[in-house]
């Protein structure tokens, strides 16, 4: 039993992955991954893994010599890996800002909105709103997914070419302008004296080797939620970051994958074609006040 408050096993996790696989693999791909491992379930203790162990799971690819110092790392790139690291007790996935065959170039950026508990969820759609406003303003499209938890994902596809100091430069002056523009709602600060009834722009998962729970993935939490990317026009209508669990989330894998007169239903279909680039330009037009 992973999960005693909902009754999942195991076997639903592996099976919910092997589903999942048409959605899940893009994002994976190529992409070094850390597993959030549960051999005891969620009651028990947890194991985040960043690198390969004594004993490699079964199709997973290792990749020398990107983490100095450390074992391998590991990416999932079949669907075979896949279903291999759920059964070895996996449970969440967690993803670089680039992939492992150009790991010094991010390829996104990612912000992560995480409200203090005593919020209500109206809050965490305005926070989204306004995040987007303010990339809007400097010409970048952003998207958007539950985090299968507390709160939102605001993802920034951009095209390879920016370094790891200039991608976190760049989402630290957009968390701080959020702060500064709106500063009883938002905080960019990590200490929890500072995030009393704000809004936490989690810019620090752009620094090299953090991580982002994956789109599709499902979260280590009593009631399995799963990350799922939503458009901005579902953005008002959504009710919470848990709001598709394993319990519920066929139906949406159901309507995302729906096509009507050509046109997919997948509310992020543009997103790997987008091409746009983040700039020191634009980290400068931050700092200075401008958007």
């Amino acid at each position: 039993m992973i999960d005693a408050q909902t009754g999942i096993r195991k076997l639903d996790v592996v099976r919910y992955y092997a589903r999942a696989a048409p959605l899940l693999l893009p994002h994976l791909r190529d992409r070094p991954v850390s597993l959030l491992r549960a051999p005891q379930g969620l009651a028990g203790e947890t194991l985040f893994q960043r690198h390969s162990a004594r004993a490699p799971i079964d199709g997973v690819t290792q990749h020398e010599g990107l983490d100095p110092g450390h074992p391998a790392i590991l990416s999932i790139d079949t669907l075979d890996a896949l279903v291999h690291v759920a059964q070895m007790d996996t449970i969440e996935l967690h993803t670089w800002n680039a992939l492992a065959s150009d790991v010094e170039q991010t390829d996104r950026v990612v912000f992560d909105l995480d409200p203090d508990p005593a919020l209500g969820w109206d809050r965490m759609i305005e926070a989204a709103q306004l995040t987007r406003g303010i990339l809007a303003d400097l010409g970048l499209e952003a998207f958007c997914k539950t985090s299968g938890g507390k709160g939102l994902h605001v993802v920034v596809p951009v095209v390879p070419g920016t370094s790891w100091d200039e991608s976190k430069a760049f989402a630290r002056a957009v968390a701080q302008r959020l702060a500064s523009g709106w500063p009883t709602q938002f905080t960019a600060t990590l200490s929890t004296e500072h995030r009393k009834k704000k809004i936490f722009v989690d810019y620090l998962r752009n620094a090299r080797g953090a991580s982002t729970a994956v789109a599709w993935g499902v979260r280590a939490r009593p009631g399995m939620g799963v990350s799922v990317p939503i458009s901005w026009d579902e953005l008002p209508e959504t009710t919470g970051g848990a709001q598709w669990t394993l319990a519920n989330i066929d139906a949406r894998i159901a309507r995302v994958t729906r096509s009507a007169h050509g046109k997919s239903a997948d509310p992020w279909a543009r997103y790997a074609s987008v091409r746009q680039r983040v700039t020191s330009e634009l980290t400068l037009r931050l700092e200075e006040g401008g958007a």
